[in-house]
């Protein structure tokens, strides 16, 4: 801490860390513990963080992260946006297919930047604001491959057939970016993906990344 930081405001934010990072949630003294501080400051946090609803605490007493916290997430999405932009127009560009940066949305894969490539005769039209069911096409599925084997090396996912027939998507996992979770990926009109793509999309996946470290 430095004389610029407020320590109380530091203690809340870890408190939310803690609390992102676990499924079951944490109690006052596993909170305690974990902060380095006594009970009656983790009571006084967790009842601040409940006025602005960023922490609920259930009838055993466990926080959890609260509702208040997705009014905040809806605002990241347009920084996530601008920040893969570039990544994404050069993908679209190379491969000559329609580039996109999907984020996990509750239970759905919800496209939230999409770039078309600007010199071919015809390509998929893929939509910002579409959604689809996690373990559907290439986007969710590279998701899914994250969270089942976070410490593997990168790779990609290849699907043809499933969002819209005649179509094949690849998609790699965004990887090593705290509190986002998503996948880049590519959609083209295609029986099959060409062998170059999916190396690409993974290169594209770890741009993106690094834009938002």
């Amino acid at each position: 801490m430095t004389a610029e930081t407020s320590q109380t405001l530091d203690r809340g934010l870890r408190v939310l860390k803690l609390l992102a990072d676990t499924d079951h949630g944490l109690t006052v003294t596993e909170l305690s513990t974990k902060l380095g501080v006594n009970r009656t400051v983790v009571y006084r946090l967790l009842a601040t963080l409940e006025q602005h609803a960023l922490v609920r605490r259930d009838l055993g007493g466990r926080a959890r992260v609260g509702l208040g916290v997705l009014r905040l997430g809806r605002q990241v999405h347009p920084l996530v946006r601008e920040a893969a932009l570039p990544a994404l127009r050069s993908l679209a560009e190379d491969i000559g297919a329609t580039a996109h940066l999907t984020l996990v949305d509750g239970s759905e894969a919800l496209a939230v930047a999409v770039v078309e490539p600007t010199w071919t005769d015809y390509h998929v039209a893929y939509r910002a604001g579409f959604r689809h069911p996690l373990d559907r096409g290439a986007a969710g599925r590279a998701i899914l491959s994250a969270r089942q084997s976070p410490s593997a090396e990168p790779g990609y996912i290849l699907t043809h057939g499933e969002l819209e027939a005649g179509a094949s998507g690849a998609a790699a996992p965004l990887l090593g970016v705290t509190g986002v979770e998503g996948s880049v990926g590519v959609v083209m009109l295609a029986d099959a993906v060409p062998e170059r793509v999916g190396p690409r999309v993974v290169d594209a996946a770890r741009e993106v990344a690094e834009a938002l470290r």
